[in-house]
C-alpha cells in the first residue's frame, strides 16, 4: 500500500463526502439546542450515548443530521480500541459481505467499500472478500473523524436514575465518579450490553486460570503446546479452535452438545427491507414465534472458519456430548459427558452471552422495575422459551418500558440499542 497515496485518496474523498452532504441537506439546521448546565452546574444533555462502536457513532450521526446537538457519546474503552474488533474478537474477518453499506445513512463516500477503495485502491477492494476486522476498525476510526461526534473516551456509566424530570447518570473514570443528566439514554454497549458473558455452571467451580470466555481479551499465547478443550461448536468456538491451533496448541478438541453444528445463517436473511422495517409490525405471537425459530439457528461457521480448523490434523470435534461435569485433576481438566471423558490443560469457552440485567453496573439498579417479556407474554403451550422471555419488552422506538408506568414512567427515556435484545426481543429490529 502507497501510504501518501492513500491520504491523497482519502482527503479526496472527504473532500467528495463533504459536497455530498451540501448537495442532500444531509445537515440540517439545529432543532434540538443544547440545554444549559442544570443546579450545582452539573452537566446536561439531549442525549447520551454509552457506547463509541459502531452503533454509538452511527446513531449520533443520525441524530446530527436530524439537527439535534448538545449529544455525547461515552466508551470506556480507550481512543480506537471500542468494540470488539481489535480486542476479544479472534476471526479474520467479518461475517458481512463487502458490499453491505453499512453506518453510512446513504451517503456514497461514506460506505466502507469508498473508504476500502481510497484506502488500498480499486484493484484490491475487487480482490476483496470480505473486510478484515482490523480494517473494519480501521474504517470506523475514521467514520468518527468526518462525522464528528462528541466523545469521551475511558467513561462507563454506572448507573441510572431519576432527577426532576432528567435523567441522572453516573460515570466513573480513573476510580473517580461524576454525575451528568440528560433527557434520553441510549444504551449501545454491544452483544454483551443486556448481560454478561454465559458461564456453564458445571465451569463456575473450577479454578478462573484453567478457563478463558471468548469475550475475555486476552494473550493467547498460553495455549502454546498445551491440549485444548472447547466448550461449544457455533461461530465462537471455531474462532476459538482456529486461534488455538494457530497459536500452536498440541491439540484441541470441540465438545458440542448438539449433533450438528449451523449450517444456515439465518441473520443475512434478515438484512433486507421487509423485515428490518416491519418485524415492529408484527403481533407479539408472531415475533415470539419467528424469535423461537430463529433461536433454533446455531450461528455456523463460515467456509473460511471452517476450512482453517477441520483440515489441521491436531483438531477433533466431538459432537453429541452433553457436558455433566468441568473438574481439575492433577493439573489437568477433566470434562465428563454423558458420551465420554476428556482431559485438557486448558479450557475454552464459546458459550454466548445471557440476559441479565443484575449483571450490568449501570443497569442492574433499574432491574426490578423493567418490564421484560415474561412480565407482558404468556406464549401458548409447548412455545415457552426461557431465553427470550429474559429480554426487555421494548417500545416501538426500542425504548425500555416500566412493569409501573406511574412510578417509573422515566425509564422509557432509556433507548436500548444493544446487539442481544434488538434481534432477539425487540418490538422492532434494525440491524
Amino acid at each position: 500500500m502507497n501510504g501518501a497515496l492513500s491520504i491523497s485518496r482519502l482527503e479526496t474523498l472527504e473532500k467528495r463526502l463533504v459536497g455530498e452532504m451540501e448537495a442532500t441537506e444531509a445537515l440540517g439546521r439545529v432543532w434540538v439546542s443544547a440545554p444549559e448546565p442544570g443546579p450545582a452546574r452539573v452537566a446536561r444533555y439531549n442525549v447520551v450515548i454509552c457506547g463509541a462502536g459502531m452503533s454509538g457513532l452511527a446513531i449520533a450521526f443520525g441524530l446530527k443530521r436530524r439537527g439535534i446537538v448538545g449529544v455525547r457519546v461515552i466508551d470506556k474503552a480507550e481512543t480506537g480500541r471500542e468494540g470488539p474488533w481489535i480486542g476479544c474478537a479472534r476471526m479474520k474477518t467479518l461475517r458481512s459481505p463487502k458490499y453491505l453499506a453499512g453506518p453510512d445513512f446513504g451517503l456514497p463516500s461514506l460506505t466502507p467499500h469508498a473508504w476500502y477503495e481510497a484506502v488500498y485502491g480499486t484493484d484490491a477492494y475487487e480482490s476483496l472478500d470480505k473486510m478484515s476486522r482490523q480494517d473494519w476498525m480501521a474504517y470506523l476510526g475514521w467514520y468518527r473523524a468526518v462525522t464528528k461526534p462528541d466523545v469521551a473516551n475511558g467513561k462507563s456509566l454506572a448507573g441510572i436514575s431519576q432527577v426532576d424530570g432528567w435523567l441522572r447518570l453516573v460515570l466513573e473514570a480513573d476510580g473517580e465518579t461524576q454525575e451528568i443528566e440528560c433527557r434520553r439514554l441510549v444504551l449501545a454497549t454491544g452483544i454483551d450490553g443486556g448481560g454478561a458473558p454465559m458461564i456453564p455452571d458445571v465451569v463456575r467451580t473450577l479454578p478462573k486460570p484453567y478457563w478463558t470466555h471468548s469475550a475475555e481479551i486476552a494473550d493467547d499465547g498460553h495455549l502454546k503446546d498445551r491440549d485444548v478443550a472447547i466448550l461449544g461448536s457455533a461461530t465462537s468456538s471455531f474462532d476459538w479452535a482456529a486461534t488455538a491451533l494457530e497459536k500452536g496448541a498440541k491439540s484441541v478438541v470441540m465438545i458440542g452438545r448438539s449433533r450438528n453444528f449451523g449450517r444456515t445463517e439465518v441473520l443475512a436473511w434478515t438484512n433486507f427491507p421487509g423485515f428490518l422495517g416491519h418485524f415492529g409490525d408484527l403481533s407479539d405471537l408472531q415475533k415470539w414465534r419467528y424469535i423461537r425459530l430463529y433461536n433454533g439457528f446455531k450461528i455456523p461457521p463460515t467456509q473460511d472458519q471452517f476450512d482453517r480448523v477441520v483440515s489441521n490434523p491436531r483438531f477433533t470435534m466431538a459432537l453429541g456430548h452433553k457436558v455433566r461435569s468441568v473438574t481439575l485433576d492433577a493439573g489437568r481438566v477433566v470434562i465428563e459427558s454423558d458420551s465420554g471423558t476428556f482431559s485438557a490443560d486448558h479450557l475454552l469457552l464459546g458459550t454466548g452471552y445471557t440476559i441479565d440485567f443484575t449483571r450490568r453496573a449501570e443497569l442492574k439498579s433499574i432491574a426490578s422495575h423493567v418490564a421484560f417479556w415474561s412480565d407482558r407474554f404468556t406464549p401458548p403451550d409447548g412455545e415457552a422459551s426461557a431465553e427470550i422471555a429474559a429480554h426487555p419488552y421494548l417500545g416501538r422506538g426500542f425504548e425500555l418500558t416500566p412493569k409501573n408506568a406511574a412510578t417509573h414512567g422515566w425509564l422509557s427515556h432509556t433507548i436500548c440499542s444493544t446487539a442481544r435484545p434488538l434481534p432477539a426481543s425487540a418490538r422492532s429490529v434494525t440491524v
